[in-house]
């Protein structure tokens, strides 16, 4: 298994690519896994502008979370292109197209380290002074701050230490800290209580301002708030 190759492959003259200034374009795009009879996402065609917010709504296997994938280039299309500010992806270095995007998933994935060091994944040379600041920003610094061990607790084995809510929101401040310009975001807060809930949806809602936000959509407020909204059904 440790064999097995799995990395996409990079041209040798890949483009850098520092900034994410206009748009990212899906130009009839589809996808198809090994394993699968049919397409993951079907002839997906839609824009994506700088600083707007799109919803992807659907059910359960209708190709929410490959679009999200095919985004960060973590698959390539089997058919049609995926354009970044008039580029395609695979024609872009893979460190700068990732570097552009921050993501939190519906599951977060933490490490058997402190809180500090799970925030500063990613940014790993931020300051103290920066992580508190994500951290307040993503409504995490004060049950941070109830623990005797304050940022330096550990969270233990992908952070059972810790509540649902609790390990949302640190996700959510290391995106902060990352600062990228692109945010994919599964904003999965069905499973916290209502207090809980309202904590990571402002943490959420601070995270997307000024972003440019791919959003699979499980809340009416992210829907509402949206400039596009893509309505998935078995891929298409």
């Amino acid at each position: 298994i440790l064999d097995v190759q799995m990395e996409l492959p990079q041209k040798a003259d890949a483009a850098e690519k520092t900034a994410f200034t206009d748009r990212i374009v899906f130009e009839d795009v589809s996808f198809c896994y090994d394993t699968a009879e049919r397409d993951a996402v079907s002839h997906a065609s839609f824009t994506i502008e700088r600083g707007k917010i799109v919803a992807v709504v659907g059910g359960t296997g209708s190709g929410k979370s490959t679009m999200s994938g095919l985004l960060a280039r973590f698959y390539d299309p089997r058919e049609g292109r995926i354009l970044m500010d008039g580029v395609d992806v695979r024609d872009l270095r893979i460190a700068d197209l990732r570097g552009l995007i921050g993501s939190v998933m519906q599951e977060t994935l933490l490490f058997n380290t402190s809180i500090e060091e799970n925030i500063k994944y990613g940014s790993p040379e931020a300051t103290h002074e920066q992580v508190v600041a994500a951290a307040k920003m993503a409504n995490a610094h004060d049950f941070i701050m109830s623990q005797p061990e304050g940022y330096e607790r550990n969270v233990g084995e992908k952070g059972f230490a810790l509540s649902g809510g609790e390990r949302q929101r640190i996700a959510i401040a290391r995106a902060i800290l990352r600062n990228p310009p692109i945010l994919v975001l599964d904003e999965a807060t069905s499973a916290l209580d209502t207090v809980t809930e309202r904590l990571v949806q402002d943490a959420i809602d601070n995270l997307m301002k000024d972003r440019t936000t791919f959003a699979i959509a499980h809340r009416l407020s992210t829907i509402r708030n949206a400039d596009l909204i893509l309505v998935m059904d078995q891929g298409r």
